[in-house]
């Protein structure tokens, strides 16, 4: 089961070290000299700069656990949001799984609309939106003679590639986000990060729903 909540209990995990690291170097200044309560409190300064640093990074490319197909199906995984019912997307997809057998797997994050509702882990609105979404982009792809299966997947998007990499053996990614002028993906580095830390084709979509919809008025 995908735990699109991951992002909040790490940040509750990050307040519960910090505020031990504190409690701990107040304790020690009080019971000692405040040179060792200053010592101490700059070997947790230096150890938490270490674990921000190494989150940041994100796993070392390769290190993200692949499953493997073998029967000679060709496996896409597409991972979308708010853009994964566009018409941009449903081409790219039909263009990579065009002349064979094909499996696809449509992984849609459950973004909150908001910073306040993410950290108030208000999420269920989310999952819902995501999952219409999900269901939308489906019966699409179905329409087009392709088979296709979807989930909700981490609120985090490299998350939750990585949770459907782990189940779901594919040959190839396909991100699509918005422009870059109002893509929130794109300017958190998802595609950069896929790319460097998987060892697969990563190709990127760029929808823009308000053309698209201004196409469709205009025909």
């Amino acid at each position: 089961m995908h735990n699109p909540l991951r992002s909040e209990a790490d940040a509750f995990r990050w307040i519960v070290v910090i505020g031990t690291g504190a409690a701990s170097v107040i304790a020690l200044t009080l019971l000692t000299r405040p040179a060792i309560g200053a010592a101490w409190a700059a070997a947790l300064i230096g150890f938490g700069v270490g674990l921000a640093w190494r989150s940041s990074r994100g796993t070392l490319r390769g290190s993200v656990e692949l499953s493997r197909g073998g029967d000679g199906k060709r496996r896409v995984l597409v991972v979308a949001n708010q853009t994964v019912g566009g018409r941009a997307l449903l081409r790219e997809i039909e263009n990579r799984t065009r002349g064979g057998d094909s499996e696809i797997l449509v992984v849609t994050p459950a973004l909150a609309s908001s910073r306040a509702a993410h950290w108030s882990s208000d999420v269920d609105e989310a999952i819902e939106l995501a999952r219409q979404r999900m269901e939308l982009s489906l019966q699409a792809i179905q329409e087009a003679g392709l088979r296709a299966r979807g989930q909700v997947g981490d609120s985090e998007p490299n998350v939750a590639i990585e949770d459907a990499l782990r189940e779901f053996p594919a040959d190839e990614i396909i991100i699509s986000t918005h422009p870059p002028d109002r893509s929130r993906w794109l300017e958190n580095g998802v595609v950069e990060r896929a790319r460097r830390e998987i060892e697969l084709p990563v190709t990127h979509v760029v929808v823009d729903l308000g053309a698209e919809a201004g196409a469709v008025r205009s025909a």
